[in-house]
């Protein structure tokens, strides 16, 4: 059976898709720690992210810098930072998320509740910095 994040690239599952190209694929995180907080995934449906063949992890990594840099350009904070758990869904994927205090990185603190209108808007601004 197909993995959620399979069925949004397939587009089966709405999204507030910020980028992707024939191998990944980046979209805001609809329980979001910060404003901003990205999941990049492989089309590719891997479960463990360490199985991925190294080319791919590699231009995976590139991909999220990417994304990284149109964040860090778009949200106000003093990092982007990177966290792979995993275990949420069974789909590779990594996690982007600005932050201006670690506590921000914090999984098990309450996630922000957003209107359609606000990741709209948080969307587009990331999107016009790519």
């Amino acid at each position: 059976m197909a993995s959620i994040f399979t069925k949004i690239i397939k587009g089966d599952i709405p999204s507030y898709k910020i980028a992707e190209n024939e191998k990944f694929f980046a979209f805001l995180d609809i329980n979001p720690l910060t404003e901003g907080h990205t999941l990049v995934v492989p089309k590719k449906e891997v479960d463990y992210i360490f199985d991925l063949d190294n080319e791919t992890l590699g231009e995976m990594m590139i991909f999220a810098k990417k994304i990284a840099g149109a964040l860090d350009k778009s949200i106000e904070c003093i990092r982007v930072g990177i966290i792979v758990i995993g275990t949420e869904v069974p789909h590779a994927h990594i996690h982007l998320i600005p932050f201006n205090d670690e506590a921000e990185l914090n999984f098990n603190r309450k996630k922000l509740k957003l209107s359609e209108d606000k990741f709209k808007s948080i969307a587009s601004k990331i999107k016009a910095k790519l």
